[in-house]
């Protein structure tokens, strides 16, 4: 482990000095490189928060706490640098735990700061107290609780090295008593691993498996993009000419326009990428852990290689062989192990080497029926999504057909784009028309699952990368539950575009009523006011799209309001109701009744 200074302008004091806990914990979170703060203030920590300002650092108000920790994940995504939240004792703390989790399992290094009830009143039931750090335990990496006022800069900068180096949320919970006082301090300098490539035995070993391959595939998973690694695997890809697919929701993690790049696996995800996965008999797990959804059979396919031998690549050596049986485990950063195993490869007589013409050729051919079925697949064809577009028809107004909008923003879409997905059924479907060119580009809320992540998200990524356009997707329900935060971007001149697929459902669960339930709808229907008219009267800018070629060029004119005039833009997409296949379709079975009044509910 090495010392090293941030990358910031800023100083800070050097050796022990006098000072006050709130002039520790702040100088320290300078060392760190800290710029940015998301939260509500609160007096909790308002002796902290009133020098924040001289320290260079912007706490940025928001209207949710959860979107303070959402934006905090998504900052710390971009940047690679710490997002950091803050807010009051209690309420205000309880509000971050489901970001929080969300990004537990990013691997986003977020730390949450949870100022707590004074020590003289805790256990007392008084105003806002709460037993703070069970509350993160399940969802962060380690837990700081300052408990000596003297010991504040010593715990805040573990708080932030562990973040780094465990690759995870952090809390630092604060007595708000502890603020206050006199103490003797010294800022500590921040500590970063330098992981390295793996135990050389392990890399040999994989080695020698590639050298046999017929057929190599490499996942290029969240590893990668937090290591700065798509370098090194596409030169591990080109060296082996191995397809290479994305893990599920890591869509960045490898570039679109490569010709190796067989798009992403998991729900929704591309069938080129299933198709060759299945092939492999060499599998290289780059930066993944292998999520149990992320490989799930999809589009009618289980096309996980049974027989294949697996070489996992994690930096967390309690993922290798989790969730599959591996070969071999290699404990390392993506980017090193990657230019290990390359170099060990380079002059060597391959196996996959006189078959690498028919790889590539396999590899065309699968992205260009892929692309081809993507074209003509318009709509949804099952039973009920051809029910409920013929009522459409009917109907007053104009309905767009989702995957008809995804590909026509697809196109749309500006260079060095950053793109966030909230949970739900169109945003699902997205996976399979989002494509990247770098790293640091997409944001979803990955296992966690959960509501009302894009837009914070994206708000937060753009606080981090100013000069990058920012959009989120959101259907309407997860928009319901985040939508408050527009405020937010336009309060404090942080311009991003909001996507609003208007279905009028909770489409992912109504699915499941359909294919299970025989179609009866309870709690579905989110029949709603226009959110394009919400946002104007937000101070944002907000446009309805109900024309198919309109999609396209709404997109643009907002993205250029962004980047040009700074100004938020909700496009509100109004689309039919019908369903991609179900969320979770592993999860559930036909429905058994005994009682003889719900024996019609089968």
């Amino acid at each position: 482990m090495s010392q090293n200074q941030a990358d910031v302008s800023r100083t800070v004091a050097e050796g022990p000095q006098k000072m006050t806990p709130s002039e520790a914990f702040v100088e320290t979170m300078v060392a760190n490189g800290v710029t940015d703060i998301f939260g509500i203030m609160g007096s909790a920590f308002m002796d902290a928060m009133d020098i924040f300002a001289p320290a260079g650092i912007r706490l940025v108000p928001v209207v949710h706490e959860q979107g303070a920790g959402h934006m905090a994940d998504g900052y710390a995504r971009v940047s690679g640098r710490h997002g950091v939240v803050i807010g009051q004792n209690g309420p205000g703390i309880s509000n971050c735990v489901t970001a929080v989790a969300a990004a537990f399992w990013a691997h986003s290094p977020v730390v949450v700061v949870t100022p707590e009830t004074g020590t003289m009143g805790m256990g007392l039931g008084g105003f806002q107290e709460a037993n703070q750090l069970p509350m993160f335990q399940e969802f962060t990496k380690y837990q700081a609780h300052v408990n000596n006022p003297k010991r504040m800069a010593e715990l805040t900068g573990r708080a932030f090295d562990r973040a780094m180096s465990e690759i995870g949320p952090t809390q630092l919970n604060i007595p708000r008593d502890y603020f206050y006082g006199e103490i003797e301090a010294e800022i500590p300098l921040p500590q970063r691993l330098d992981r390295g490539a793996g135990g050389a035995r392990s890399l040999d070993e994989a080695a020698e498996l590639l050298a046999q391959a017929e057929f190599p595939v490499i996942i290029s998973g969240g590893g990668v993009v937090m290591a700065d690694g798509v370098g090194e695997c596409a030169a591990l890809a080109e060296r082996l000419g191995a397809p290479v697919v994305n893990s599920y929701l890591h869509n960045d993690s490898f570039p679109a326009s490569h010709p190796q790049w067989c798009g992403p696996l998991g729900y929704q995800g591309s069938k080129a990428a299933m198709k060759l996965i299945a092939k492999a008999d060499v599998v290289v797990a780059l930066g993944s852990r292998l999520g149990p959804f992320g490989t799930l059979p999809q589009h009618g396919m289980d096309y996980w290689p049974k027989d294949a031998k697996i070489i996992q690549i994690d930096a967390d050596h309690r993922m290798l062989g989790l969730v599959k049986k591996i070969s071999v485990g290699i404990c390392g950063d993506a980017k090193d192990a990657a230019l290990a195993l390359t170099e060990r490869l380079t002059g060597r007589t391959l196996a996959c080497d006189t078959t690498r013409d028919t790889r590539a050729a396999d590899i065309r051919a699968e992205k260009d029926a892929w692309e081809a079925e993507l074209d003509e697949w318009t709509n949804e064809v099952d039973s009920y999504s051809l029910d409920v577009i013929a009522e459409a028809e009917q109907e007053e107004g104009n309905w767009l057909h989702p995957r008809e909008v995804l590909r026509e923003l697809e196109k749309a879409m500006p260079e060095h784009v950053m793109v966030s997905t909230d949970i739900g059924n169109i945003n699902s479907v997205a996976n399979s028309y989002l494509r990247f060119e770098e790293p640091r580009s997409f944001f979803a809320p990955m296992s966690f699952g959960n509501c009302g992540y894009a837009l914070p998200t994206i708000i937060g990524a753009k606080a981090a990368a100013p000069d990058r356009p920012a959009i989120s997707y959101a259907g309407d329900g997860a928009w319901g539950m985040s939508m408050g935060e527009i405020m937010t971007a336009v309060r404090h001149d942080i311009p991003v575009t909001a996507v609003v697929f208007h279905n009028r459902q909770w489409g992912a669960e109504k699915k499941n009523q359909v294919d299970f339930y025989n179609r009866r709808f309870v709690a579905g229907e989110l029949e709603s006011e226009s959110f394009a008219g919400i946002a104007q009267a937000m101070g944002a800018d907000g446009v309805v799209v109900e024309k198919l070629e309109d999609v396209g060029p709404a997109l643009r004119k907002a993205v250029d309001a962004q980047m040009n005039e700074g100004r938020t833009t909700v496009v509100e997409i109004m689309c039919t109701r019908e369903l991609g296949d179900p969320f979770r379709r592993d999860a559930l079975s036909k429905p058994v009744r005994f009682l003889e009044k719900y024996k019609d509910y089968v």
